[in-house]
């Protein structure tokens, strides 16, 4: 990828930064940056990319990203609507790296800090008790300063490495590229596809929005995100399929066509391919 770097400003250096959002809209570029970001969306839906994943977000999911991850989160389209009183609210804590590494000398809490640092380079999602014991904290340390806020970040960095309960996001064989050069290119395409991916998409019209051929496109959005075009728009419209399949007042071929496909036979082709299961077995997980 060929994010943006943003520099996250830390009021007087601190070591610990909290950030409360409460906006419209989530807007922010595609961008990494030298710190660790954990976020916790208290209100909000859409999609996320963090490296090589592509899926939904919604209200309460808890995501640890390290340094240098390329990532955008963007609110589906309904929160762009000028009438709608949607709010995207979250909360993020940054810390640097230098601040974990510098808690402890022994050796043992070095090696578990590192395998720590190591484990979060492809981003995690958390899932289950730890999820609920971390958003407790997070809703006390936005209301704290001093050593009070370090008190609670300590509890809460215990808990993240000394558990399991959650799932990698990016692919084990990601490696972000830090060049800038290409970023404008990237985020178009990017925003584009979240906005668009309902509805039918030609290559040679998404080619065109960065002014490449089809053939040079391919090879320019494969080089750049580790995958094909075929498979990256497919991994979005399928994570939007796994949001609404739990609804059982929505017919399958209703989905199907929510998600940009044109007939039910490519639906479950694609949903096979990336879920490993069809649609209607997806959605039993839900009974």
């Amino acid at each position: 990828m060929k994010p943006q770097f943003i520099g996250v400003s830390t009021p007087q250096q601190k070591n610990i930064y909290v950030k409360t959002v409460d906006k419209p809209v989530l807007n922010s570029p595609l961008h990494f940056h030298d710190l660790c970001e954990l976020v916790w969306i208290e209100e909000s839906y859409g999609k996320r990319i963090v490296g090589d994943s592509v899926a939904d977000f919604k209200s309460g999911d808890l995501v640890l990203m390290g340094p240098n991850l390329p990532h955008i989160w963007h609110n589906d389209p309904v929160f762009h609507q000028s009438a709608t009183d949607l709010r995207a609210k979250a909360v993020v804590v940054y810390f640097p790296v230098s601040f974990l590494m510098s808690l402890s000398d022994d050796d043992p809490t070095t090696l578990l800090l590192q395998n720590f640092l190591h484990q979060i380079k492809r981003g995690l999602k958390f899932q289950g008790n730890t999820r609920e014991l971390l958003i407790d904290q997070i809703q006390q340390i936005r209301s704290t300063t001093g050593l009070k806020r370090t008190a609670i970040f300590l509890s809460m960095l215990n808990i993240m490495t000394d558990t399991c309960e959650y799932e990698f996001l990016t692919s084990n064989t990601f490696e972000a590229s830090l060049n800038e050069i290409d970023n404008k290119r990237i985020h178009t395409l990017y925003v584009f596809l979240m906005e668009n991916f309902s509805s039918e998409i030609f290559l040679k019209d998404v080619a065109q929005l960065v002014n490449l051929s089809p053939n040079a496109f391919c090879r320019f959005f494969k080089k750049h995100t580790r995958k094909p075009f075929s498979r990256f728009l497919n991994e979005l419209r399928i994570a939007h399929a796994c949001k609404l399949l739990p609804d059982k007042n929505l017919s399958i071929a209703y989905i199907c066509y929510q998600c940009g496909y044109q007939n039910l036979t490519n639906f479950n082709k694609f949903f096979r391919l990336i879920m490993d299961c069809n649609p209607s077995t997806y959605r039993n997980r839900f009974k």
